[in-house]
């Protein structure tokens, strides 16, 4: 989160297609990955809402929870700007992943993580999510790799890593 605040100001006049390369580099993930993700929790739909039953709300491009805005104001950034600025929901989005990453490292449980959460019964619910996400990756990236040699993060089976933008 602390590369948020500095990432800001990298972004300001950026164009939306170049936020996702941005993102990826910025925190070592796949752009293709980020844009999966996002296409899985809102359809790609900036404005996006949503309502979970726990009472919490995710909200815009990549689906940013609720629980994040007490940490995410003291860097100035606010509800409405997550679903007006779809760059800014991109990266905020990668620093959650990238967080989520630090402490499952860079594999499935970390991904599926980024929307089912820690708790340790989430297992099965942060698989699950994980293979929708990939999948989604799988299409974006079937005319540039071939998927049975490249994993997830863009290394070869077997290496699982950053990936090398």
């Amino acid at each position: 989160m602390k590369r948020i605040a500095f990432s800001l100001l990298l972004f300001t006049g950026i164009a939306h297609a170049d936020c996702w390369e941005h993102a990826g580099s910025m925190f070592g993930i796949a752009p293709e990955l980020l844009y999966a993700i996002a296409e899985q929790e809102s359809s790609l739909n900036p404005r996006a809402v949503g309502r979970n039953r726990d009472g919490s709300e995710d909200l815009g491009l990549m689906q940013i929870n609720s629980r994040h805005l007490p940490r995410l104001r003291q860097l100035g950034i606010s509800e409405s700007q997550l679903l007006k600025d779809p760059c800014l929901s991109v990266i905020v989005g990668a620093s959650i992943l990238s967080d989520m990453m630090k402490r499952y490292g860079y594999s499935w449980e970390a991904v599926g993580a980024y929307n089912a959460g820690t708790a340790p019964g989430r297992h099965g619910v942060r698989i699950r999510y994980a293979k929708q996400v990939w999948r989604r990756y799988q299409r974006l990236t079937a005319a540039t790799t071939d998927p049975g040699i490249v994993n997830l993060f863009g290394k070869r089976t077997g290496e699982v890593g950053r990936s090398e933008d």
